[in-house]
């Protein structure tokens, strides 16, 4: 009983955590420890991933629909349960689980056409560079899910950017033996290219840098083109297809106007575009009308993840298909995150890198 009173009066105090203030402005700061609402739980955070959309919030200073400064940061992330708020039954405390950054509200319009990502009061947490993070009610029921003992933490905490993944490649409608060219080789793309390859389709990888080109062949990529190697990517990719008529999928992966430019000139006649990677608030894309028209292309872009795509990233994971050791190539304390960025800035960093607050 001691114990637990010295417990419960320690999580009155304070945690190391990650403030974002604005453009690349990010302070490692002493916080409340979140205090619980019926429903929450209060999880200890083994491990936080860095990634792409971490990396834009960095740079732009806020994201429209996910964080707006001053904020706490972060949200890909896996611990263990430290404390459960009145009311919360299949949850307990020492719990190893994942709690996803969203949860859609289940009763909007969007939720009934079952676009839930796209849900008007969808439900966003960030917070997962620091020691502790409270997760909502609402996620606690919709998206939070207990880790099995054989999954380690850095793999767990995949689940959200593979979950979108996922979602991505599902909102094309691939079929098995179809060609798919994914541009870009960040985490996310290596990602898309890892699944496709599951998927049973033949991945063409675009790519910039030399070692992005050795890092999609080992993530499954069947072909590659290294944008500085070819006086024109578009011809190179037509190339690698039948006939030259183009890719059955493209997928756009950079978030870069002349990327979305270059995809929609690599698909087939009645073939997909995913313009996946986001570009800045404001961009404007030239885009051939008359060779969208008459080629039938459809071009998309898909949005965040849903309950269905967080159980089956889930399900990859949990059946060992997708290794955290593939992309978690470094670690850092939280101490080290704004050095991290920093690198990942520069492109000079690691793939993912595992923030590990506990650690000093």
């Amino acid at each position: 009983m001691l114990n637990q009173q010295r417990k419960r009066e320690s999580l009155n105090g304070t945690m190391k955590a990650a403030v974002l203030y604005g453009k690349e402005d990010v302070k490692i700061e002493k916080v409340p420890i979140p205090r619980l609402e019926p429903g929450e739980v209060l999880i200890k955070v083994q491990v936080a991933l860095t990634c792409g959309t971490d990396l834009k919030v960095y740079q732009r200073g806020y994201h429209a629909r996910m964080i707006q400064p001053p904020a706490l940061f972060g949200h890909e992330l896996a611990g263990t349960i430290e404390e459960v708020g009145a009311g919360v039954k299949e949850f307990r405390r020492g719990m190893r689980v994942v709690a996803l950054n969203s949860a859609p509200c289940g009763v909007c319009f969007f939720c009934s056409k079952k676009q839930p990502n796209l849900c008007e009061d969808l439900l966003f947490n960030n917070g997962a560079y620091a020691e502790y993070i409270k997760v909502p009610r609402r996620i606690v029921e919709v998206n939070m899910l207990r880790i099995p003992d054989k999954v380690s933490f850095e793999a767990a905490a995949m689940c959200e950017p593979l979950a979108c993944v996922l979602h991505g490649l599902n909102e094309t409608h691939a079929e098995r033996g179809d060609s798919v060219v994914v541009i870009g080789a960040g985490p996310i793309g290596l990602m898309f290219m890892q699944v496709a390859k599951l998927s049973g389709l033949r991945v063409i990888a675009v790519v910039k840098r030399d070692e992005q080109v050795k890092d999609a062949r080992r993530f499954g990529a069947d072909e590659t083109i290294q944008i500085t190697a070819v006086d024109d990517p578009i011809t190179a990719v037509r190339a690698l297809t039948p006939k030259k008529r183009g890719a059955d999928v493209v997928i756009e992966a950079v978030g870069r106007p002349q990327a979305w430019q270059w995809a929609v000139d690599m698909v087939r006649k009645g073939g997909t575009v995913n313009f996946f990677g986001g570009c800045a608030s404001g961009t404007k894309v030239e885009l051939d009308t008359q060779l969208l028209h008459y080629s039938q292309i459809t071009l998309k872009a898909t949005f965040h993840h849903t309950p269905e795509m967080v159980r089956k990233a889930f399900g990859l994971i949990t059946q060992n298909k997708i290794h955290s050791a593939d992309y978690v190539t470094g670690e850092a304390p939280l101490s080290h995150l704004k050095e991290v960025l920093r690198k990942m800035v520069d492109r000079s960093g690691q793939i993912k890198t595992a923030i590990i607050p506990g650690r000093n």
